[in-house]
């Protein structure tokens, strides 16, 4: 059922004429996969997934889409040269995935959903506060001082 919904709104991203319906229907692809990562065990990805791209990832595209405020009239024409030139490389594209997927082999092997701890937020968090305390604490540092210098750099004289 995830794979469908995720299958139809990724569609309906490609397909919707208005901007800020992709938007929304890009976010409901997010949650779908979202759903995929929970189902595999993977709560803490789940979770990511929907705070950084559903939450702030997509309000930032739609402001950004509300800002420049597109519409019909105010969109650049094209030539038919520009759409074959789209067509053209959207069919190397595709033939390039299909030569990379042509050896591809596929096991039997299947995931460990329900047991194991694999993916749990318990375990990331032991990991991440015992073995790499020390880079995770320098990583913070550097970030503070980034926002810091974001906000002198903009601070007006």
């Amino acid at each position: 059922m995830l794979s469908v919904v995720a299958l139809f709104a990724a569609l309906m991203v490609i397909t919707s004429k208005n901007p800020v319906y992709s938007v929304l229907w890009l976010i409901v692809t997010f949650f779908a996969i979202s759903g995929h990562y929970i189902l595999l065990n993977a709560q803490f990805l789940a979770i990511v997934n929907i705070i950084v791209y559903a939450g702030a990832i997509m309000v930032l595209f739609l402001f950004v889409i509300m800002l420049i405020n597109l519409n019909k009239e105010s969109e650049p024409s094209r030539n038919r040269w520009v759409k074959m030139a789209g067509a053209v490389a959207g069919g190397c594209l595709l033939l390039v995935i299909v030569a990379a997927l042509k050896n591809t082999e596929f096991n039997d092997k299947s995931a460990e959903v329900v047991s194991g701890d694999i993916g749990l937020i318990k375990n990331l968090g032991k990991e991440l506060f015992t073995t790499f305390v020390v880079p995770f604490e320098i990583s913070s540092i550097l970030f503070l001082s980034a926002m810091v210098g974001a906000v002198l750099m903009g601070k007006k004289d």
